[in-house]
């Protein structure tokens, strides 16, 4: 510890009419341990720190750094308030550290932001935004560029980049001519009664006996939420929207009962290929396209 932060925590136990006994025992520490702070032979770890800091009133800024410390939050604070909440900034949670010197060193990480002024604001660490205000209405934007505005100018529902719903001059609600035809097919997919398929499969599958009967056909109905999800990944364009764990699962199983690829003892390996799969969707966009948001709010 420097000699000018030894100094202030002799200078804010004497403010505070504190001897060193006393100090110590509301601590936790030994005397010892208070005069070697005082004297710069030794250093407070961070929980002491945030003790010390919590009996005199102060920040751990202040206590560690002094007056500068105090005015410099309190500038922050001002221009904080005085300013809009922008939708691109962050709070950050921080600690303290000391360097191979004695030097104290901050480390801040960024965390999710809530804020009440004028509205409700939420910026999310991971990209996320949500802005609503009696002004501009309702404002989300998620990490991967879509956008939703609900404001007296109407409706506007941005996909990738691209305007899929709006309200027009007259007030009348558009759906993107490509939009409706991807969810008209997409519904009539998912109006196909695919389930019975796997059913009967299943029914057939273990009163004939073939293959182990029963005690393998069920995996027939594992093929229902494939069917499903694969049609949501093809008219979403987004492969992560698969279930993909479910194909590996049926994989495993397949390899452990016909005993292909080494059977149960080398099959599991599957399941490793869960995380490249998704780590794949997110190289082609799937995951974390478009994180930056360009609302009028976050500008």
């Amino acid at each position: 510890m420097n000699i000018e932060t030894a100094n202030r925590l002799l200078q804010y136990r004497k403010k505070h009419n504190l001897s060193q006994e006393e100090l110590a025992a509301k601590i936790g520490v030994s005397r010892q341990a208070i005069s070697k702070w005082e004297r710069a032979e030794a250093s407070p770890d961070t929980d002491n720190l945030i003790l010390l800091a919590e009996i005199y009133g102060v920040s751990l800024d202040e206590l560690l750094k002094g007056e500068n410390a105090k005015k410099a939050d309190s500038e922050n604070n001002e221009q904080n308030n005085s300013e809009p909440n922008s939708g691109d900034g962050y709070n950050y949670s921080y600690s303290y550290s000391y360097g191979p010197n004695g030097e104290t060193e901050t480390k801040y990480e960024k965390v999710d932001k809530v804020s009440f002024k004028n509205g409700i604001h939420v910026d999310s660490k991971d990209g996320d935004h949500v802005h609503i205000n009696f002004k501009d209405g309702v404002h989300v934007h998620d990490k991967n560029g879509d956008k939703v505005h609900v404001g007296w100018d109407g409706i506007h529902v941005e996909e990738n980049g691209k305007q899929r719903v709006y309200t027009d001059e007259n007030g009348n609600i558009m759906v993107d001519e490509e939009l409706k035809r991807r969810h008209k097919n997409k519904s009539k997919w998912n109006k196909f009664p695919f389930f019975i398929f796997p059913i009967l499969a299943f029914a057939w599958w273990g009163a004939s006996g073939v293959c182990f009967g029963w005690a393998l056909s069920w995996i027939c109905l594992l093929t229902i939420p494939l069917y499903y999800t694969l049609v949501d990944a093809i008219y979403e364009r987004k492969a992560s929207h698969f279930a993909y764990p479910v194909l590996v699962a049926i994989a495993y199983i397949l390899f452990g009962y016909f005993n292909v690829c080494g059977g149960w003892a080398v099959g599991w390996l599957v399941f490793l290929t869960i995380p490249i799969y998704y780590w794949i969707c997110g190289l082609f966009g799937d995951d974390d396209e478009h994180n930056e948001c360009k609302c009028n709010e976050c500008e």
